[in-house]
Order: structure tokens, then C-alpha cells, then sequence
């Protein structure tokens, strides 16, 4: 069959994580704690950093958006995971498969390029502290965290329309939790080689792309703090460390998985739970727990909320 703007499929069926019973409720427990994490952490975060002026600096701002970014991100999927885990038959209409897929496309390309931006606000203040107040000034700021979402919607918007000009027309089980591009695309009744070499070539080599980006930004922020070894610079090395733990999170999961369009592997969707669910967990305990900053002005909030 030829491909064209239709399908005959009107739902997909989600295998999910697992279809044993007792293993789909320890997987809700799990996963709705997880969940609520990344909501109040997350929130908590966004609330420290708008009620406190001292938190007025660019990488705040950016963490913002980052924290704003992972709850958007994780609530595209956990959600109708959750309600999957308890439920008999885990269908997903066609309509909202393709809007999950691009909603997620979206959403994880402008985070992979807000973590760049975070990288380079990183090597400005680090490698050119007299400059940083003019490079990384809130004009800048605003147009460098714009200019990831509409990336985001570049690369979600290719995605999509690569997928929905396939013709589906059976089988429609999906072996994962969510919709996501490699798994869809291989249900499709026609030979998909070119459309995989795209996606890969999209979404594999963003990744590893802006991946490669993050490490020769922190390669330099390292050259550059052995030769100054005042206090301020450990300290600013210490808050690099948080930041590489998140993009080795984020970043490694989403290169494994992309960057090898011809086949899948059982293990793709276990994967997968690394970047929706533990990354944006990880995020605020990361960025709060390590940094003195942040959890004064929370221990500032709580007691302001008490009083």
C-alpha cells in the first residue's frame, strides 16, 4: 500500500510496562509518587525563584523554565500511564497518539536546547565574568528560551508530519507506555527505510548534537577553572556537576533510543522511563539540594507561609 494522508486504524492498544497484575499496581505506586515529586518539586522551585529577588540571575530564570518544561513534559505521559496501570484494555485513540507524539516532541527538543542554553549561561559566567551581565542580560534571556520552544516546534512538527502521512491499516499494539515515533512507525503498512532515516537524522541527531554541545561547554568550564582555583569557581563548578548529572539523565536515554532507527529492542521502553519520569524528578532535588542559594530562599518561603 502506498502511503497517503489516511489510516484505517482509529486506536492503538499500549502494552504498557507490564501485564502482570501485581506488577501494574507496585508500577502505579511507584509512578504516582513519582508523579506527585514532580509536580511539588517542580512547583516548589518555580514559586522559590518568582517570590525571591535574589534569585533574579539568568541561570534562575532558565531553571525556571526548565522546572515549568519537565512538569509539562512528564504530564504528557504519566497521566494516561497511571490510568492505563489500572486499567483492563489500554487503548489510545489515533488523534491523541499523534498529539501525544508531537506534545512529547515538543516539549523534549525544548528542554534538550533550554539545556544548552543553561551550558552556554554556564561558560558565560565562568570564562567571561566581566561580560556576563551584557551577554546573558533578560532581553537575551527571553529571546535564547523563545528560541528553544520554536526549535521544539520545528522538530515536533516534522515528526508528526512524518508519522501522519503513513497509511496504518493494522496491527495497532504498541510495545510501550506512550506514543512515541519509532514504535508507531513501525505499524505502518508500507516500507518506512527513508522515513526512519529521517527521524533518526532529526530527532538521533539533535540529541547527540546538543549533547556534544553540553560536553565541550563543560570541557572548557573545567580548563578554565584548574587554572583559577579561587572558592567562587569550586562553587560554580559545584552547580556544573548538578547540571551534568541532568544531562546525563536526560540526554543518553533519549541518544540510545534515536540513534538506531532500524531496530528495537524490549528493553526501549524501560529506557524511555529514565527521561519522562526520573529526570524531572531528578531536576529540582538536584538544583535544590545543591545549591545553598535556592534552599535558603525555600527555608525563607516556609517560614513566610507559617507566619
Amino acid at each position: 500500500m502506498a502511503p497517503g494522508n489516511f489510516s484505517q486504524v482509529t486506536e492503538f492498544i499500549l502494552l504498557g510496562l507490564s501485564d502482570t497484575r501485581e506488577l501494574q499496581v507496585l508500577f502505579f505506586t511507584f509512578f504516582f509518587l513519582a508523579y506527585v515529586m514532580v509536580l511539588l518539586g517542580n512547583l516548589l522551585v518555580i514559586v522559590t525563584v518568582r517570590t525571591d529577588p535574589k534569585l533574579s540571575s539568568p541561570m534562575y530564570f532558565l531553571l525556571c523554565n526548565l522546572s515549568f518544561m519537565d512538569i509539562c513534559c512528564t504530564s504528557v505521559t504519566s497521566p494516561r500511564m497511571l490510568v492505563d496501570l489500572l486499567s483492563q484494555k489500554k487503548a489510545i485513540a489515533f488523534e491523541d497518539c499523534i498529539a501525544q507524539l508531537f506534545f512529547l516532541h515538543l516539549l523534549g527538543a525544548s528542554e534538550m536546547f533550554l539545556l544548552t542554553v543553561m551550558a552556554y549561561d554556564r561558560y558565560t559566567a565562568i570564562c567571561k565574568p566581566l561580560h556576563y551581565t551584557a551577554i546573558m542580560s533578560r532581553p537575551v534571556c527571553w529571546v535564547l528560551v523563545s528560541a528553544c520552544w520554536a526549535g521544539g516546534f520545528l522538530h515536533s512538527i516534522v515528526q508528526m508530519l512524518l508519522t501522519i502521512q503513513l497509511p496504518f491499516c493494522g496491527p495497532n499494539t504498541i510495545d510501550s507506555y506512550f506514543c512515541d515515533v519509532p514504535p508507531v512507525i513501525r505499524l505502518a503498512c508500507t516500507d518506512i527505510y527513508i522515513t526512519e532515516w529521517l527521524m533518526a537524522s532529526n530527532s538521533g541527531l539533535i540529541s547527540l548534537l546538543c549533547f556534544l554541545v553540553l560536553v565541550l561547554s563543560y570541557t572548557f568550564i573545567l580548563i578554565r577553572i584548574r587554572v583559577l582555583y579561587a572558592e567562587g569557581h569550586w562553587k560554580a563548578l559545584s552547580t556544573c556537576a548538578s547540571h551534568v548529572m541532568v544531562v546525563t539523565l536526560f540526554f543518553v536515554p533519549c541518544i540510545f533510543i534515536y540513534l538506531h532507527p532500524f531496530s528495537t529492542f524490549p528493553s526501549d521502553k524501560y529506557i524511555c522511563v529514565i527521561c519522562t519520569v526520573f529526570s524531572p524528578v531528578m531536576n529540582p532535588l538536584i538544583y535544590t539540594l545543591r545549591n545553598s542559594e535556592v534552599k535558603a530562599s525555600m527555608w525563607k518561603l516556609w517560614k513566610s507561609c507559617r507566619g
